[in-house]
């Protein structure tokens, strides 16, 4: 087990940042941690990496524990801040040179670590003369540099443009592929571009723990069908492979089917059968970005 969290609560005076939240990451899996601004991710991370103590509960990384052995939990995590923290007067080499030294680790790394993250023809500029692309790719090259088994990224694409978006998300996913990578972020896209799984995360609390293929296999099928006349629930249970019916306003019902067939054409039978019209008809199928604003509205 990479990452294994028990009931970790963090309190601000009387506010609660998190919550009694629990999760635990395999080695080598590439995990989102979805939620909106304000939810609780910064705060989780920073326990993880000790730069914050939790309130209460147990967060142990690579075996060791947060609070007991912190050193060693620093020593085997690579960490990117939210804010990339970046001497911006050292050039790239300088720079990562002399955060080996810190780490003591041999000079020829921070080639091998250039190289991975695609810095090479850059490696001899100043930081203050990059892309802000360019800069994350130094700050995933620092993280990298002491080979650590998990990688904690808050935000690592926070800004940056399309192209950009893409460079850093396949570099990412390249190192997951031999790291356990836990991936902050707000953004559904990126979730599902580059992670195996998701934790969802509103208001302190998690809210959905679920592999992406446990998603993308969902047969679920939501319909929303306007009629010209009320319908009754029990008549509406009668179509096949339906598991719910909800009025939702007037006579607009959503109605879940339990299967990935196309049933619009059961519908339309029914409406026709009952001598109904049907004054609109879409599918609503359940996605990643639906969930996610299902389970963070602000009520």
């Amino acid at each position: 087990m990479s990452i294994k969290v028990e009931n970790i609560t963090k309190k601000y005076g009387q506010q609660k940042a998190l919550d009694t939240i629990s999760f635990a990451i395999e080695k080598g899996e590439i995990v989102g941690f979805l939620g909106p601004n304000g939810a609780g991710k910064s705060t989780m991370m920073k326990i993880l990496t000790t730069f914050i103590p939790a309130s209460d509960g147990v967060a142990i990384v690579n075996g060791f524990d947060v609070n007991k052995d912190p050193i060693a939990v620093k020593k085997s995590v690579g960490y990117l801040p939210e804010h990339n923290p970046l001497y911006l007067d050292m050039y790239v080499r300088e720079y990562l040179l002399f955060n080996a030294g810190i780490y003591k680790i041999p000079k020829s790394e921070v080639d091998s670590v250039i190289e991975k993250t695609g810095l090479t023809a850059e490696a001899n500029k100043k930081i203050d003369q990059l892309s802000k692309g360019y800069r994350q790719r130094v700050g995933l090259a620092n993280a990298l540099l002491h080979d650590p088994e998990v990688l904690i990224l808050d935000e690592p694409t926070t800004g940056l443009d399309p192209n950009q978006l893409i460079e850093i998300r396949q570099l990412i996913k390249n190192v997951g592929q031999e790291k356990t990578v836990l991936l902050s972020t707000h953004i559904m896209q990126e979730v599902e571009a580059v992670c195996d799984r998701v934790i969802i995360i509103n208001k302190g609390k998690i809210v959905l723990d679920k592999k992406l293929q446990d998603l993308k296999n969902n047969k679920q099928q939501i319909i929303e069908v306007e009629f010209d006349y009320r319908v009754e629930d029990v008549a509406l249970r009668q179509l096949p492979k339906i598991e719910k019916v909800e009025n939702t306003i007037g006579f607009v019902y959503q109605l879940y089917f339990d299967t990935d067939q196309d049933m619009r054409g059961k519908v339309f039978d029914f409406a026709h059968d009952s001598g109904l019209k049907i004054l609109q008809l879409h599918q609503k199928n359940t996605t990643l970005e639906k969930l996610f604003s299902e389970l963070t509205i602000q009520k």
